[in-house]
């Protein structure tokens, strides 16, 4: 037989530690912030645990109040996920990706006409992600750049993130080797400040560092690049269909790792949601399909 112990108690417990204070978990649940306090402690009262260290202006969550929230998250996040379907219109059915902008911009978005022809009763709706952000509740799943550990969550990789220079094919004549790379047309990400570094020590480039216009994001310096504005440390995927289509070229062949890949990341019960099997099964397979295709980078010379 199940036992449950205070339903309402561990829902509050939950949402402090998730939200990290009592005021934030009343918001949440509709109910005080003294109130939620009540809760906890009935809770930690009949557990024989203490969740919480009380400090002065701040929650802290004990050993065993880490262990309980980081077991009891994804079981409520399962639970609104169930009740959401059984209360949907039959006709709805949403599916919520995590992505960085130039993610969505440069490779998903150009792709989703795909799977919209193959699914085309699944509403996918996109959301700010990227490796900075933190795997959102209401997330289907997320394509996120790292090392592949996000505890509590599945990763599975999609993509290498490899690094090579790109730029307009004009500007591509002009170079011929590596050492031809001027550090003013170095087009930098503020975010990766090591991609050229590290790029440039393999190509053996010595005294040239990359002083171009900065950027906030990838794709932004590589439209700077289609441009004509300089050359763009490139990373992959979002440089294929540019060099597929000759917006971009690489000058040359060298590329180096970026010591993270992309992955898939989702929570471990959305496997049993047919909506995002669907939508996983089609995005590990377009996510192939580029690099079986490709037969090297576009070089100009």
């Amino acid at each position: 037989m199940r036992r449950l112990l205070f339903l309402n108690g561990i829902k509050a417990f939950e949402a402090a530690a998730r939200s990290g204070s009592f005021a934030a978990a009343g918001s949440e649940l509709n109910v005080s912030a003294a109130a939620v306090s009540r809760m906890v402690h009935l809770l930690e009262d009949r557990l024989g645990v203490a969740l919480f260290e009380r400090k002065a202006n701040r929650l802290v969550t004990t050993a065993a109040g880490r262990t309980y929230q980081s077991g009891l998250t994804p079981i409520f996040d399962a639970l609104a996920s169930l009740t959401a379907q059984v209360t949907a219109p039959s006709t709805v059915r949403v599916l919520t990706i995590g992505v960085g902008p130039t993610f969505a911009m440069r490779w998903l978005i150009p792709r989703l006409a795909d799977f919209h022809k193959q699914e085309p009763n699944i509403d996918v709706r996109i959301t700010t992600g990227g490796a900075a952000a933190p795997f959102g509740e209401d997330w289907s799943c997320g394509i996120q750049l790292g090392d592949g550990e996000w505890p509590g969550l599945i990763a599975e990789p999609l993509f290498a993130a490899d690094l090579l220079p790109v730029c307009a094919p004009r500007l591509a004549s002009s170079l011929k080797r590596p050492g031809d790379l001027k550090g003013p047309t170095l087009l930098r990400v503020a975010h990766s400040p090591d991609d050229w570094p590290s790029w440039l020590k393999a190509a053996s480039v010595a005294r040239v560092s990359a002083r171009g216009p900065e950027f906030q994001f990838y794709g932004q310096a590589l439209q700077a690049a289609v441009d004509g504005l300089g050359v763009a440390m490139g990373i992959r995927p979002y440089i294929d269909d540019d060099l597929a289509a000759g917006r971009l070229v690489a000058p040359f062949a060298q590329s180096v790792p970026k010591g993270m890949r992309w992955y898939l990341v989702y929570r471990e019960f959305r496997t049993g949601q047919r909506d995002f099997v669907a939508f996983r099964r089609w995005i590990i397979r377009a996510a192939a399909e580029p690099a079986a295709r490709r037969k090297g980078p576009r070089h100009a010379n």
